[in-house]
Formats: structure tokens, C-alpha cells, sequence
């Protein structure tokens, strides 16, 4: 338990940074209604540009606007295979994904992994910063946690604006409808870019932000990331569904399922003493539940109601 509780910050922490990433995963899965797997790709060439702006003496937010601009990148080539070439969206993901491996060892000087020294560059967020502030060295406004839950707020206080403007709503509606707004005179196309290209540069910023706090870019860390975003997406809507029903809330329930996610997987490892080796099969398992959940809801429920029904005509 004393594991656990030393070790729930920092799971918070990057329960947090990748609820950033579902966020974005969000946008395509949810509200365009598409499967893109450029996120897998883009997670690491947003941490990957930022790290080596931060190791090139850009500042921080600079670093951070570079990579959110290269995942936006990454977005748009996604996009233009799937709306100018036509191939389908799924296969335009994997393309790029495959494609921006090689992108990204060429950004780090194709070397796998790129390492920051903490000492020499004053990041957003930082493991060390977190040990830092509990020693009583920085405010506590510097926690990671303090810091990722304003930039979690800012993400999605921009994203409920801009989805509350005009060209926000005609995204929306051809996600959800993709002939009726080309009969109403939409760009869908267009639409479809302008999402992925959002989607992609918010996953970039989750990277980017990972990237710092563990001090280096390597070339897997974005490996698995659409699991863990569609964990986020099912957990958020299986715990607050039915009591966030606004937009905003709505993301912000996947950002807490990105959490939620994992803590348990912080609390499987730590009260189950599991070798950490076998972290990668404990994710998956845990997802595998989690997306079961939905499912095993729907073929329970009906049964419950339909003999509750019965119960009642016999009465």
C-alpha cells in the first residue's frame, strides 16, 4: 500500500499527459467517426521535435508549439491520402504511422532515443519537479499534476469554443452524417483535414509534454498509444456518461478515464508486487475488460428489464 500511495502521483501525472492524447483520439474516433491510427506515430514525433528544439536552446514553449505543428503535419498527410487519394481512413493512418518512424529517427539524428538533462533547461513538467516541489524546492503551482490539469483545461476550453463556431459544427455534423452535410453544401474533405490535423497535433502535445517529464524521446513511445486513448474514450463514457452530457464535459470525462486508467494499472502493479516486465500484458488485459464492460451491459441489462417486465404482468 505504502508503494502505491508513494507511486499515485506520478501515476496521475501521466494519467493526465496521455488524456491529452485521448483527447485528440477523441475527435477522430468520436466525432468524425474514424479510425486513425496516425497517433501512434504522431505521440513520438511530438516528443521528439520538442526534445531536440529544447537540446537546439529554444525555450519551452516554442519547442512545444514545434511539435504540436508537426503532429499537425503528420495530421495532414493522414488526411490527404485519405480524402485526395482515396484510400480509406484506417490504411492513410497506418501509412503514415509506418512513415513517420523513419521521420522521427531522422529528427532525433537517428538515434533511438534523445536524452534531456534537467539542469540545463527549464521544462513544463518534470518527474524531477515533482520530487522538487515535495521537498519543498518549487511552489507548488510547478507540481506536474498542477500543471497538466491547466493545460488539460485550456485544451478544452479552446476545443469547446472552436466546436461551438461555425466551421466546429459543420465538422461535427459530417462526422456524423457525412452525405447529409455534403447535400447541405459542406466541404467534408476539408473538414475531415482540419480534424485530423487537430486530433494529431493535440496527440503531438501529449508526446511533447511526456517527452519532458521523463527527460527524453525514444523512438516507441508512442508505441500502443491508440489502446490506451481508446481505453480513456470507453472508461470516460462507462463512468460519467450518464452525467456528462455537455460537450466540454464530455471531454473532460475522457481526460479522468485516461486517469482512471491508469491508476488501477499503478494499483494492479504496486499491491500485486508484478514484475514490471509484464506491464504491457496487464494494459492489455485491462483494456480488454474495460471495452468488454460496454458490451457485457447490453446483453445483461435487457434480460434484467425484460424479466423485471414479467414480474410485473404476473402482479
Amino acid at each position: 500500500m505504502v508503494s502505491l500511495l508513494n507511486a499515485l502521483p506520478g501515476a496521475l501525472s501521466q494519467g493526465l499527459i496521455w488524456g491529452i492524447m485521448a483527447i485528440g483520439l477523441y475527435i477522430t474516433f468520436k466525432i468524425l467517426e474514424m479510425s486513425d491510427l496516425t497517433v501512434d506515430g504522431s505521440f513520438c514525433t511530438g516528443g521528439a521535435v520538442c526534445v531536440m528544439m529544447l537540446l537546439g536552446g529554444h525555450n519551452v514553449w516554442v519547442s512545444m508549439l514545434a511539435a504540436v505543428l508537426a503532429g499537425m503535419l503528420a495530421g495532414l498527410v493522414t488526411g490527404i491520402f485519405h480524402t485526395l487519394c482515396g484510400i480509406p481512413a484506417i490504411l492513410s493512418g497506418i501509412l503514415t504511422q509506418l512513415g513517420l518512424w523513419s521521420v522521427n529517427l531522422a529528427i532525433m539524428g537517428m538515434n533511438s532515443n534523445q536524452a534531456l538533462n534537467v539542469r540545463n533547461h527549464e521544462l513544463l513538467v518534470s518527474l524531477r519537479y515533482m520530487q522538487e516541489v515535495e521537498a519543498g524546492m518549487r511552489p507548488f503551482y510547478q507540481h506536474p499534476i498542477c500543471v497538466t490539469l491547466l493545460v488539460t483545461a485550456v485544451v478544452i476550453a479552446l476545443l469547446y469554443w472552436f466546436f461551438g463556431t461555425e466551421r466546429g459544427s459543420s465538422i461535427r455534423a459530417t462526422g456524423a452524417n457525412v452525405n447529409m452535410a455534403r447535400a447541405q453544401g459542406i466541404n467534408t474533405n476539408m473538414n475531415k483535414l482540419i480534424g485530423l490535423m487537430i486530433s494529431n497535433g493535440l496527440v503531438a502535445l501529449s508526446g511533447a509534454l511526456l517527452s519532458q517529464y521523463q527527460s527524453f524521446a525514444e523512438i516507441n513511445m508512442g508505441r500502443g498509444a491508440i489502446v490506451i486513448g481508446l481505453a480513456a474514450i470507453i472508461i470516460g463514457e462507462a463512468t460519467f456518461g450518464k452525467i456528462f452530457k455537455n460537450f466540454a464535459l464530455k471531454l473532460l470525462a475522457v481526460g479522468l478515464g485516461s486517469v482512471i486508467y491508469y491508476v488501477v494499472i499503478q494499483s494492479v502493479v504496486s499491491l500485486m508486487d508484478i514484475n514490471a516486465n509484464y506491464l504491457k500484458l496487464i494494459s492489455a488485459l485491462i483494456v480488454a475488460v474495460f471495452l468488454a464492460v460496454p458490451y457485457w451491459k447490453r446483453a445483461i441489462l435487457p434480460k434484467k428489464h425484460a424479466v423485471t417486465g414479467k414480474e410485473k404482468e404476473h402482479a
